[in-house]
């Protein structure tokens, strides 16, 4: 195969699998920006450096962009962040073309989440408890499939390695598996319904309704990222939350207003404030878990400017 002839395949095989590759640097990352990075860039590499074997290129493409994805994740770990880290929303449009890609593999052991699950926010956020590597190894053998064996070629680790880290990285999820809610038309519609029921009682100053709304152990997590106003710490307990709630409220921008719709498969609202002070949000997303009882038992403030690419699509 000539030079012209491996550069048409590379990029027919780019164009057939990007929303996979994507999909996978998404559950990587957790940001657009870098999926769409780890992608193109594996994509060059394998213009620069194809693969020696002939075969799919699939499989190959896979490894690049997951050790790119993992070296990525290193680094922005050492870096730091101000304030808690979420990972960015995106609309469910986006999210169809990934669902809808090809697998990375044909068959293999039955996956531990469904594809729709694992592109969730509680399921990305579950995943920044784990290491660079646990994270890889997690996504591709529960999320794709993947055996041992090709989890270890992918990554270059023994068998012995993938086993154990997986096993810790099962071992950290265990407290999103206790909250585990997968998305379903019926837990959104519940979500939709708590949310209308707390911005109501929050516009009418119903305090003993906002509390009500929220679970015990209710947590806020705030992310500016550092670019505007935020809470830097999670704020705990329904008290607190109920609190920040209130005070927000009675705050509110006249001219603001909002809208609903649709991000990693669960309803959110999309927070419009064209009279917002300098150095506060503009814009920003509100997203919710639910415990089993129905309660808001965590809830998300999506305020860095960076991480609002779905309030456009919303």
């Amino acid at each position: 195969m000539d030079l012209d002839d491996l550069q048409s395949e590379l990029t027919r095989a780019y164009e057939q699998n990007r929303e996979t590759l994507w999909g996978l640097g998404y559950r990587m990352l957790g940001t657009s920006a870098d999926a769409d990075e780890v992608v193109q860039e594996a994509f060059l590499r394998a213009l620069e450096r194809p693969p020696a074997r002939p075969g799919p290129l699939l499989p190959w493409l896979v490894r690049v962009t997951t050790n790119l994805a993992r070296d990525r994740l290193r680094r922005r770990k050492l870096r730091g962040y101000t304030g808690s880290w979420l990972p960015e929303p995106m609309s469910d449009a986006r999210l169809d073309p990934v669902l809808s890609a090809p697998a990375p593999v044909e068959s293999g052991p039955g996956a531990r989440y469904a594809q729709r699950e694992s592109l969730s926010l509680a399921f990305l956020l579950a995943l920044e408890e784990l290491s660079p590597t646990q994270r890889a190894v997690l996504v591709l053998r529960d999320v794709f499939g993947y055996s041992v064996r090709e989890c270890a070629e992918t990554l270059d680790l023994s068998q012995a390695n993938v086993k154990t880290t997986l096993h810790r990285a099962r071992k950290a999820m265990a407290s999103y598996e206790a909250r585990r809610r997968p998305p379903t038309p019926s837990l959104a519609a519940e979500i939709a319904r708590a949310l209308e029921q707390f911005l109501t009682c929050l516009a009418t100053g119903d305090v003993q309704g906002v509390l009500a709304a929220l679970a015990e152990d209710v947590v806020l997590l705030s992310d500016g990222g550092g670019e505007v106003t935020a809470a830097l710490l999670p704020i705990l307990g329904r008290a607190k939350v109920a609190r920040f709630f209130l005070r927000q409220s009675a705050k509110r921008d006249p001219e603001g207003s909002f809208t609903t719709g649709s991000f990693n498969g669960l309803p959110g609202l999309v927070f419009r404030q064209p009279n917002a002070p300098p150095g506060f949000a503009r814009r920003f997303l509100l997203l919710s878990e639910l415990d089993h009882a129905g309660l808001l038992s965590r809830v998300l403030l999506v305020l860095a400017p960076g991480k609002l690419s779905a309030v456009e699509a919303a």
